[in-house]
């Protein structure tokens, strides 16, 4: 079987669940599978334009992009405006998912989608049609007129989706996809001990990469004044200036056990030698700590789909959103020293068992398939 994999670099949670899916497709089956980046395919002028325009939405005004996330989210004004778009854009595609001839197609991203759709409308597409949402929230533009599955983070968002027209059978709640070894669970205590750190202490992990360089310093400084005992690690991922800041703030005499990390390809080792993730609430990044069954206090999401994470996150008691008017580091360090409130997030986590989203992902692609083929 051949399985096309449609997904675009608008943030790294679109790819890294396409990614997810490809390696265990090629470690675990004997299907072919291939990735392509769509808006890429369909030409190198809009794929900058969507991804720069995204990056410079997300992190210089997020406040626009949430109001723009929200009123796009109206039938008023975004039922046109998508289907337009992908109608000048769908055929541009149409070439690489000839080429491929795939049985199957699987988009992680809502403009693959709607392309895909479009292309599906006219008849020049006619493999079955899968859409995975890769946040805790629905937006519409995820939903398409002949999508035939929708994979979803949680049944928590199926009333939402069929609010939009969804039939409910077409809803899976199998869980985001990601990669297998978040779900392996570590030895904490010894990586612990590889890091020099100690495997009695609360441990804190900062994935700090999208910080800003002031304010991560703060929150660090401060949580040294508290009452709580911790120690602490933190990925600065590729922030050069962040991990030269941190660099200078260590090199003064570290205020708490400390271990900087730049750029890492294991981010799940860290996430299981830990007691609580604080982060921005990327969808990717909320299930991969869910799977480590790591709970998380968020901070500074982008309103819009990661405030969607975030309160997924509190209303289900796996993690907490960090309130902007009151002081991070009592809230973190209140929350180190509730151990039995910790302990609750963290079987919650537990309970929130998707470790099955990609075997179940493929059973729904041999059942959809056997569908095709029914007279």
């Amino acid at each position: 079987m051949k399985i096309l994999l449609l997904t675009a670099a608008t943030g790294g949670g679109h790819l890294r669940a396409s990614n997810a899916i490809e390696q265990y497709i090629l470690e675990n089956t004997g299907h072919q599978v291939k990735t392509v980046d769509t808006l890429k395919a369909v030409g190198r002028l809009l794929d900058k334009t969507v991804c720069d325009a995204y990056l410079f939405m997300a992190k210089r005004v997020p406040s626009l992009f949430g109001r723009i996330y929200k009123q796009t989210n109206k039938q008023n004004l975004f039922s046109g405006l998508v289907p337009k778009l992908s109608g000048l854009f769908s055929n541009m595609l149409l070439p690489a998912i000839e080429n491929y001839d795939p049985d199957v197609i699987i988009t992680t991203h809502p403009f693959a989608t709607e392309m895909v759709s479009d292309l599906k409308s006219d008849g020049s597409v006619t493999a079955p049609l899968i859409c995975i949402l890769t946040d805790y929230g629905v937006h519409r533009a995820w939903i398409a007129s002949q999508v035939d599955a929708y994979v979803v983070a949680s049944e928590h968002m199926a009333p939402e989706l069929m609010s939009l027209g969804v039939e409910e059978e077409k809803i899976y709640p199998f869980g985001i996809p990601v990669h297998g070894v978040f779900f392996d669970q570590e030895d904490r205590r010894m990586i612990l001990r590889e890091l020099g750190l100690s495997p009695d202490l609360p441990t804190l992990l900062f994935m700090a990469g999208s910080f800003g360089v002031s304010n991560i310093i703060k929150l660090y400084r401060n949580l040294a004044e508290t009452q709580a005992k911790m120690q602490i690690i933190v990925i600065t991922g590729r922030n050069k200036a962040l991990y030269e800041a941190f660099e200078r703030e260590l090199a003064s005499g570290p205020k708490l056990p400390t271990r900087l990390i730049y750029f890492t390809t294991e981010v799940e080792k860290y996430m299981h030698a830990s007691d609580l993730l604080v982060t921005k609430p990327g969808g990717l990044t909320v299930s991969e700590a869910l799977a480590c069954n790591l709970p998380m206090a968020v901070f500074d999401a982008i309103p819009g789909q990661e405030e969607d994470n975030a309160n997924f996150l509190a209303t289900h008691h796996m993690g907490m959103r960090l309130q902007k008017e009151t002081d991070f580091a009592e809230q973190i360090s209140s929350l180190l020293l509730e151990e039995q409130k910790l302990r609750e997030m963290r079987e919650n986590c537990e309970k929130f068992d998707k470790s099955r989203s990609i075997p179940n992902l493929l059973e729904l692609i041999t059942t959809l398939k056997e569908k095709r083929k029914a007279p």
